[in-house]
């Protein structure tokens, strides 16, 4: 459904640290970097989508944190979500919700949330039952 999303970042060096480990278990790679131009793409393959990146503001201000804003990564099992999750913290994510179901969404909705060291809100889930 999605080609991409895009997340905001000042420091495109600190959030390539951050990602290249939190995305690491579920098998997202950095694919593309440019330093100067500021940004980092990434995804499961070279040229597939969907993908992810990060990037200093287009606009030339500071980037910012969307209020209701979380960017949801799928797993494909309960171990994964755990694994992003302890990732994120190890590289400078702060924890929003450690790992467990979530019955209010669904009977075996297993999420854990983060933010990156940027402040954006990030999600690890797996729909799927134990």
């Amino acid at each position: 459904m999605f080609s991409h999303v895009t997340l905001g970042s000042d420091d495109i060096a600190r959030a390539i640290a951050f990602y290249d480990q939190a995305l690491a278990p579920l098998g997202l790679r950095r694919q593309e970097s440019d330093m100067a131009k500021g940004h980092a793409g990434y995804a499961a393959a070279p040229d597939v989508t969907p993908q992810f990146w990060v990037l200093r503001p287009i606009d030339g201000r500071s980037a910012s944190v969307g209020n209701g804003v979380t960017v949801a990564f799928e797993a494909p099992d309960r171990a994964t979500v755990d694994a992003v999750h302890a990732a994120a913290l190890a590289s400078g994510g702060t924890d929003e919700g450690g790992p467990g179901l979530r019955a209010h969404y669904h009977a075996d909705y297993y999420g854990a949330y983060m933010r990156d060291p940027d402040g954006n809100k990030l999600c690890c889930v797996c729909h799927r039952p134990a």
